[in-house]
Formats: C-alpha cells, sequence, structure tokens
C-alpha cells in the first residue's frame, strides 16, 4: 500500500466518523464500488493525478447524484484523496461501506462474519461458485442472501451479499477476512483467531481474551476454531503475529531437529 492511499484511507475513515450513517448509506457505498469496478473509464479518472480534487468530487456529483446526500459526501470525500494506484481506490470505497456498516450495524458483525467464513471453509463447492469468474455476482449475492436468511443480521447479510457479488479474483474467504479486520478496526477492536482441539469454555475465552487484550493494549475479540489436528494446546493468530503452542506444532519442529 503506498503513502498516498494510507493518507487517502486516513481522510475518508475522519470523514466517516463525522457522518450519520446507516445501512442504506452502506449499501449506496457498496453499490458505488461495484460502479467503480465495473468502468475502467470512472475509475481511472478518479485516480487521476493530473486532475484538480474539486474536479474529481464534481465528478461523482454527476455520477452518483442519484444517492443519499451522506452517501455522495463521503464518496467525494474518497474521490478528492489521492490514490496510489486504481486498484486501491476500489478497495477504498469497499472500505468505506464495510466501515459504514460497522458503524450502523450494533450487532456482532465480527463473530457472524467469522461464522460465514467457516461455513464457507467447510463447504468447499460454495466456495468455488462463490468465487468463479464466469457466475453472475448479482446471483452470487442473492443465493447468500437465501443462504443467511435470518440466521444473521441485516449488517452481515449486505457486508456478504455485496463482497461476493464483485469479488475481483479474490477468494471469498480472504474478502471475509479482511472484512472482519476492517469491522474490528472500526470499533477500535483486535480479533484472534484461535484454534484448539476441543471447543474452549466461556471461562476459558474469557481468560484468553483478557490476557491478550493486556499484551496488545486493547480490546480483542475471540473467534474460535475446533480442529482435532492440532491435537491439544491452542495456537492464535491476531493480523501477522502467530502464537503457536500446540502439540502439532511442536511435534512436528521436534520432527524437523531430529531429520536436521
Amino acid at each position: 500500500m503506498g503513502s498516498a492511499t494510507t493518507q487517502a484511507l486516513a481522510a475518508q475513515t475522519d470523514a466517516l466518523s463525522a457522518a450519520t450513517v446507516d445501512l442504506d448509506t452502506a449499501r449506496e457505498l457498496f453499490a458505488a464500488a461495484r460502479a467503480v469496478a465495473g468502468s475502467p473509464a470512472l475509475s481511472g479518472a478518479l485516480t487521476d493525478a493530473s486532475a484538480a480534487p474539486e474536479a474529481r468530487s464534481a465528478l461523482v456529483a454527476r455520477v452518483f447524484g442519484s444517492l443519499s446526500p451522506t452517501a455522495q459526501s463521503l464518496l467525494s470525500t474518497t474521490a478528492a484523496q489521492r490514490w496510489s494506484s486504481q486498484g486501491d481506490l476500489l478497495d477504498g470505497i469497499e472500505e468505506l461501506a464495510i466501515r459504514a456498516a460497522a458503524k450502523a450495524e450494533q450487532d456482532d458483525l465480527e463473530g457472524e462474519l467469522f461464522r460465514v467464513s467457516r461455513i464457507v471453509a467447510e463447504n468447499p463447492e460454495l466456495e468455488l461458485a462463490l468465487g468463479s469468474r464466469l457466475g453472475d455476482g448479482a446471483a452470487k449475492g442473492a443465493l447468500m442472501e437465501s443462504l443467511l436468511g435470518s440466521r444473521a443480521s441485516a449488517g452481515t447479510t449486505l457486508v456478504v451479499s455485496s463482497l461476493v457479488q464483485q469479488s475481483r479474483g479474490r477468494r471469498v474467504r480472504g474478502l471475509l477476512s479482511r472484512a472482519i479486520r476492517i469491522v474490528s478496526s472500526q470499533r477500535g477492536r483486535m480479533v484472534a483467531t484461535v484454534t484448539t482441539a476441543t471447543p474452549l469454555s466461556p471461562a476459558q475465552t474469557e481468560r484468553l481474551a483478557a490476557a491478550l487484550s493486556r499484551s496488545y493494549g486493547g480490546d480483542v475479540t475471540i473467534n474460535p476454531v475446533v480442529d482435532p489436528a492440532v491435537v491439544g494446546g491452542v495456537r492464535v493468530q491476531i493480523a501477522d503475529d502467530v502464537i503457536d503452542g500446540s502439540i502439532a506444532s511442536r511435534l512436528a519442529d521436534a520432527r524437523q531437529k531430529l531429520a536436521g
């Protein structure tokens, strides 16, 4: 990620913090992301560094004039920034939409998105269908809306159905993992994926979350994964940090030392 994109993301996040949004705002932003992704000419114009910021903002007003004033204002702020590439702009609008959903939705968005990612991981055919470049985006979105039904909040359904409509060659589980990180960032939390051979008890989960929160200096949400292959112990991943205290890891390490 270039420095221009880093600054652009910070600017649009600040604009979102000052805005009053709801899920309709997030829905409009996701629709705008799809429109920009579907038009190389539009995405090129919005990332044209030779054009004045005011000109790029004016283009947003012309193209997205039917959107709500809040959505238009947020998109105008986004367009006025400098982005390192067209791909970064697309990711930026998508991130803005996810953050808007996280701000508008009070339910456990991170937990629900994680559970959806586990459903996808456990159903290879579903993951293949959602990730195919040949399928119709709207049909993929409708499929996820049907599958989730009343089992997920409106915010989760919106985020998931919107992401699968415009995967841009990205794997669905990767899209969902990124969405979880963005939601956690918007809410000032970190997410730890904790893998154990057997389910953790509520008390164990609470103690682990408290310990990780102290270590990382902020609230940590636990996303549990049960995998008998770890044999025993626990594997914790927070962003790029991995703490692997599983028996399987120690056995693999021991075999490597014996072989070496």
